[in-house]
């Protein structure tokens, strides 16, 4: 199957933080076919509780150092003395590890437009964006880079939000339309992983797909592009879903199935 892997933070094969993956993968292995571009973490997990952070790092990998003067909201508010602190880790690569979580995408959004700037609880920000968004927006321009994997570039849809801050749109106008860019980009990824390997089936999960109109919007582009999508039912499509996962997987591993008892017979018990 093709998985989408829509989550915050997991520790990737290549060391960087992984968290939008779109895998092609059996129960024996997986290949990554695409992913969110990175944009560094300042600070590790501290960016978790600060979403302000993300935004800016967006924000500065975008425009700069200038991004500080962009006449909207969130750059008014900015902590200056704080972000140069941020600006020099991230500069001399001190725990600020790259990214390319789409909870932590989110995050920023959420920031950028004034809604959350700290968190309580990991989530928090995202979950009030969804609470916000209005149904049946357009989509933002968003970016497919080729590559081995390949990689999402959401730079042009930054762009365009920044754009409708500075004209005064309303916040639950733009948060819609980043849903909606969200589910495009993920489907037009499946798309591109179904044209390299014929596959037509597709696996939803990770804690990003508890957002109801996240997970409704890319499943409805993937049907109505005859894809069979999969999504968890009995089991959560969070952390609570992974040990299950890791089981099949090892089950495979061993070979599959259940020994006999006479295959049994002679081994020693662990």
């Amino acid at each position: 199957a093709i998985g989408v892997a829509a989550d915050g933070t997991g520790y990737g094969l290549d060391g960087a933080i992984w968290g939008c993956e779109l895998l092609v993968a059996d129960l024996a292995g997986f290949t990554r076919a695409g992913h969110l571009a990175y944009v560094p973490l300042p600070g590790g997990d501290q960016a978790v509780r600060q979403p302000w952070r993300v935004a800016a790092a967006y924000l500065s990998q975008l425009y700069g150092a200038a991004f500080a003067d962009l006449d909207i909201p969130f750059t008014r508010a900015l902590d200056r003395a704080r972000w140069a602190v941020l600006a020099q880790m991230i500069a001399r690569g001190v725990n600020s590890p790259p990214a390319s979580s789409l909870g932590r995408l989110f995050d920023a959004v959420a920031a950028l437009i004034g809604l959350r700037g700290e968190a309580l609880y990991e989530g928090q920000a995202a979950i009030e964006l969804e609470a916000i968004a209005e149904r049946d927006a357009a989509p933002y321009p968003f970016d497919l880079a080729d590559g081995a994997p390949f990689r999402i570039e959401v730079g042009s849809t930054l762009a365009a939000i920044v754009r409708d801050l500075r004209g005064g749109e309303a916040p639950g106008r733009i948060a819609g339309r980043f849903h909606a860019t969200v589910a495009a980009f993920l489907a037009a990824g499946c798309a591109r992983a179904r044209a390299a390997t014929g596959l037509g089936v597709v696996a939803l999960s990770g804690g990003v797909f508890q957002n109801r109109l996240l997970l409704e919007g890319v499943a409805a582009k993937l049907r109505g592009a005859g894809l069979d999508v999969l999504v968890p039912r009995e089991v959560p499509a969070n952390d609570g879903g992974l040990s299950l996962g890791q089981a099949a997987m090892a089950r495979e591993a061993a070979g599959g199935g259940t020994k006999n008892d006479d295959e049994r017979e002679g081994e020693t018990p662990c």
